[in-house]
């Protein structure tokens, strides 16, 4: 309708335009002519006005026209370029996925050839100087060859290790492992003294001299003040977690400390008869931060409890000393994860376990660094008991365990 509003409007606009001209220009010619003429000049006047009307009343939808076609067509060659450059993003990114596993190899490689050049520039400077040094040169070049392949193995390592924790976040918890050195001391423990693992806190006077209650607490306050390795902090803050629960009746089995990798993100399940709790412990530093990938990862390890154990109550809590994201904790809500966040680990804990042998009746008890710490389980109904200090063990009659022989350990 509205463009033939416009085609009336411009019609009667240009008949009356071309009206004025045939008056002004060819009343003289029109005059001149018979009837026959009139009708002609008539008719032709009315063609020329249509189209005249056609023309001015089509040209501005025409110019609309070429308007949003060419507008459509810019649309068309930025979609084009847009597809393109995902086209190639995708390529980039499927490419980086393959070599993310291998260390990025290409980008490793790369960087290898810059720095080869850089190489070859000095070496070539010097054989080439005004006194040249071509042995020097030499030299160089071969000693930069070394550098550059150490330097591309040291980053595919590290690369590869980058995707393997961001796939399995708990080998964060193995990261930086340290060692605690035995003490360096002029005349060496025998073989036997070894065997007890206290001779890596004390001097060898210690040692030999002190009374055992006095020696063993001291070897004790020594073992908590010394720097640990991460993966023996995580060790502790399970048993410490493990003790709190113990202290509530639970049956606990420390899965992560005897199974390792193979916990499946389960270090501690704690039993009772009409309930199961699964616990995932993270001692980590008060700057780091959980993800909602470690919620994920130990929320598919319960499922797979649940689903093994159909009938059972099972809970899970997750146990941290840091905190975590919003994000993490609103899928832990969702997920039905309890969270115990900057729950930090008490070092003044009882840690001391007195135990009972169900071979001979012998009171023994085990120090947090003795070896078979881990394989006892502390069971009051037998009148065994966690303690804090030595004193209170050896009062109670039990003594230290510190030849380590399999048939004698308890089961």
């Amino acid at each position: 309708m509205s463009v033939l509003r416009t085609y009336l409007k411009t019609y009667v606009s240009a008949a009356f335009m071309t009206g004025l001209a045939f008056f002004f220009l060819g009343v003289w010619f029109i005059g001149s002519l018979g009837p026959e003429g009139i009708w002609f000049v008539t008719v032709l006047f009315l063609i020329i006005v249509a189209f005249a009307a056609a023309y001015y009343a089509l040209e501005p939808i025409e110019k609309e026209y070429r308007q949003k076609t060419a507008a459509l067509e810019q649309k068309l060659n930025v979609a084009e370029q847009q597809q393109r450059q995902a086209e190639k993003e995708e390529q980039l990114w499927r490419q980086t996925l393959k070599e993310r596993a291998s260390g990025f190899p290409s980008l490793v490689g790369a960087i290898d050839e810059y720095r080869e050049a850089k190489d070859e520039l000095m070496t070539e400077y010097l054989r080439i100087k005004k006194h040249p040094a071509v042995k020097a040169s030499e030299m160089l070049r071969e000693q930069a060859r070394l550098r550059r392949q150490a330097e591309r193995n040291t980053k595919q390592t590290q690369g590869i290790i980058e995707y393997y924790e961001n796939i399995a976040p708990f080998l964060l918890d193995f990261k930086d492992e340290l060692f605690d050195e035995a003490q360096e001391t002029e005349q060496p423990f025998t073989d036997e003294e070894r065997e007890d693992p206290a001779t890596d806190y004390l001097t060898i006077e210690e040692y030999r001299k002190l009374p055992s209650a006095v020696r063993n607490q001291q070897a004790l306050d020594r073992f908590w003040k010394r720097p640990k390795s991460k993966w023996l902090l995580g060790r502790m803050y399970e048993r410490y977690i493990g003790y709190l629960y113990e202290k509530e009746g639970y049956d606990v089995d420390y899965v992560g400390i005897f199974r390792g990798y193979e916990d499946l993100g389960r270090d501690l399940i704690c039993h009772k008869p009409d309930e199961v709790v699964i616990i995932q412990c993270k001692n980590w530093s008060q700057f780091k931060t959980i993800y909602e990938k470690h919620i994920f990862q130990f929320f598919g390890t319960v499922f797979q409890y649940r689903d093994e154990n159909k009938g059972k109550n099972v809970s899970a809590i997750f146990y941290t000393t840091t905190v975590l994201s919003d994000l993490a904790r609103r899928f832990a809500k969702e997920l039905g994860i309890e969270l115990q966040e900057n729950c930090k680990f008490d070092k003044t804990y009882p840690s001391i376990k007195c135990n009972i042998s169900r071979i001979d009746g012998t009171k023994i008890y085990h120090l947090p660094f003795d070896q078979q710490y881990d394989n006892v389980k502390v069971e009051p109904g037998r009148r065994e008991f966690y303690c804090v200090t030595v004193k209170e063990a050896e009062d109670a009659g039990f003594r230290r365990a510190f030849r380590y022989k399999g048939h004698l350990a308890k089961k």
